[in-house]
């Protein structure tokens, strides 16, 4: 049934409309000024309002314009006995579907209010769509059916209704804009902006900046006012990446733009209220920082109201064929060639531990597909220390297999993966892995070097 708003301060058109329109299968309510009528409006949307545009205390034009804040798709028809060329072009400046003059044509209003609820009906279908089409895309872009994924998809969509703030955690390439974004897509705040910034790329003050905004002349190079990113993402969501990288004194200012909801712009004496949704993503351990006095303990808390943790690639090994199955499929519509993985090529990668986790993954196929010349992808497209890895750990009873192994080769990737997982738990800090190795650095060093993993600690260090 259509929802219509009958908006006049003479009960007789009113009535008269009323008895118009009820018999047409539409729910009508009616209000006699402007101000009872967005009273209705925040209690019960309509689809379409017809109102007169001289009322006391709030006219037509105003109730337009107030209604569009926060119905910004509403169809309004405006009626008034005093129209003018400057009241006509206001409302349509406006958005008003259409203007008609008192004493009016009853089958004539009835044909505008007809194309008012038309008007809605293919908004309200277009809408439909692009929430299946961003559904469906945010849903295809996390690649995965494990027991642990499963859970990550409840999770997103159990949250998205909500307005909490939320925290992602998980180690870097796991896909934590990835969720977010599924988050926004799917929750009411889906048709306003999605804004992303990474914290750990700016100073503290180009961020404090580029979050809040800034006025002219605030500070060398500032021409014009210009608006931050809490504010172009209101009504929507933002995204703070690598929140865990935010200076102390940035910590204290964010908090209180969380607990506040306003912002102050550098260089501006007044705050500003901001609407927008705060999800923050981190790849560490933000609790141990807050107990160790690096990252503010009731910021901690309040951004982290609702915790999302991403199970490493490793430990959901059996997506692996299903990621490698899309990546191959998108670098091959980039290319526009047609190779597969050969069930060999396919082994080392589920074998392999993946310590950059999705991403590391996704710049392996891509080189393997950009350098195999074959319709197939051979073990030799990867790199080394994918096909020389061997997940070998010590185990409690040692069994030598009937045909013997090749010990120094055993020993060598048994030392390479040991050096690695050290590295893996440490973020790529060598001191630190030297430690847990019971070794000096220059020796952890050395072994570096032997094993060809280098850059594999300076990646760890970025994040990359």
């Amino acid at each position: 049934m259509s929802n219509l708003l009958i908006v006049d301060d003479e009960q007789s058109y009113r009535q008269l409309l009323t008895l118009v329109f009820e018999g047409n299968g539409h729910q009508i309510r009616t209000a006699m000024n402007g101000r009872e009528a967005i009273k209705m409006l925040q209690t019960e949307p309509a689809e379409v309002i017809i109102t007169d545009v001289r009322m006391p205390d709030m006219d037509g034009i105003e109730l337009l314009r107030a209604a569009r804040e926060f119905l910004p798709d509403v169809g309004v028809v405006l009626m008034t006995a005093f129209a003018t060329v400057d009241t006509a072009r206001e409302a349509f400046k406006l958005g008003a579907d259409d203007f008609i003059q008192k004493p009016f044509d009853v089958e004539e209003l009835k044909v505008i209010v007809k194309k008012a609820f038309e008007r809605q009906a293919l908004l309200d279908e277009n809408r439909a769509f692009k929430r299946a089409q961003r559904e469906r895309g945010s849903v295809r872009n996390i690649i995965g059916h494990s027991d642990k994924m499963q859970a990550v998809y409840q999770m997103i969509e159990t949250v998205a209704e909500v307005q909490s703030t939320i925290l992602v955690t998980g180690e870097s390439g796991t896909g934590k804009e990835l969720v977010a974004r599924a988050i926004h897509d799917l929750s009411p705040r889906a048709e306003k902006p999605f804004i992303s910034i990474n914290c750990g790329a700016f100073t503290e003050t180009l961020l404090e900046s580029e979050l809040f905004g800034y006025v002219k002349g605030s500070f060398t190079g500032a021409n014009a006012n210009r608006k931050g990113l809490f504010e172009a993402a209101h009504k929507g969501t933002i995204f703070l990446d690598e929140i865990g990288e935010m200076s102390p004194a940035m910590q204290v200012k964010l908090l209180r733009v969380l607990q506040e909801r306003k912002v102050r712009p550098v260089g501006a004496h007044d705050e500003m209220p901001i609407d927008a949704r705060v999800i923050a993503a981190t790849n560490r351990d933000l609790k141990q920082m807050a107990g160790d006095g690096s990252f503010r303990e009731d910021l901690f808390y309040r951004i982290s109201v609702i915790p999302i943790a991403l199970p490493p690639l490793r430990e959901r090994s059996e997506d692996i064929p299903e990621l490698v199955a899309h990546f191959v499929k998108k670098f091959c519509d980039q290319t526009g060639r047609e190779v597969t993985i050969s069930e060999r090529a396919m082994q080392f990668l589920e074998d392999y531990a993946w310590h950059g986790n999705v991403r590391e993954l996704e710049h392996t196929i891509e080189r393997a597909v950009a350098l195999e010349r074959t319709d197939e992808i051979q073990p030799e497209r990867l790199p080394d220390h994918i096909t020389n890895y061997s997940p070998t750990r010590i185990r409690a009873e040692f069994d030598l297999p009937e045909s013997g192994i090749n010990l120094v080769s055993h020993l060598e990737n048994l030392e390479k993966t040991y050096v690695v997982e050290a590295l893996k738990q440490t973020g790529g800090n060598q001191t630190r892995a030297a430690e847990l190795l019971q070794m000096p650095v220059r020796s952890l060093r050395h072994l570096l070097d032997k094993h060809e993993i280098r850059t594999l600690s300076a990646q760890m260090r970025s994040g990359e």
